[in-house]
């Protein structure tokens, strides 16, 4: 099996985008999933997931030129666990989606 993730959801907050060496750019940003399901009173609840993205590349200096806060859109990508050391020597983890493909979604971003 591959390592395959593929969501749709809308975007929490304009795409952070970082031009490194070279040219190369890096996109971050997080997009909000949303299950509704019905509870024992059958009230109807809403359980929102965050998640975080990064796109480096072609795909990031698209995402920084077409992606608002708010739009609706579909991603492709892979799912990585990285860990690093912060400044004050304490160590941190980090679960994001490496995305290598997106689709802006029919609904407008606010």
């Amino acid at each position: 099996m591959r390592n395959q993730v593929r969501l749709m959801g809308n975007v929490g907050a304009i795409p952070e985008v970082k031009a490194l060496d070279g040219n190369k750019k890096v996109a971050k940003f997080s997009i909000a999933t949303n299950e509704v399901s019905k509870n024992a009173k059958g009230e109807k609840v809403v359980d929102t997931q965050w998640h975080n993205l990064v796109a480096w590349g072609n795909t990031a200096a698209l995402i920084e030129k077409l992606v608002q806060k708010g739009a609706e859109l579909a991603v492709e990508g892979k799912l990585v666990h990285r860990s690093y050391t912060d400044k004050a020597g304490v160590k941190k983890y980090v679960t994001e989606i490496v995305v290598s493909e997106f689709v802006l979604l029919g609904k407008k971003a606010a």
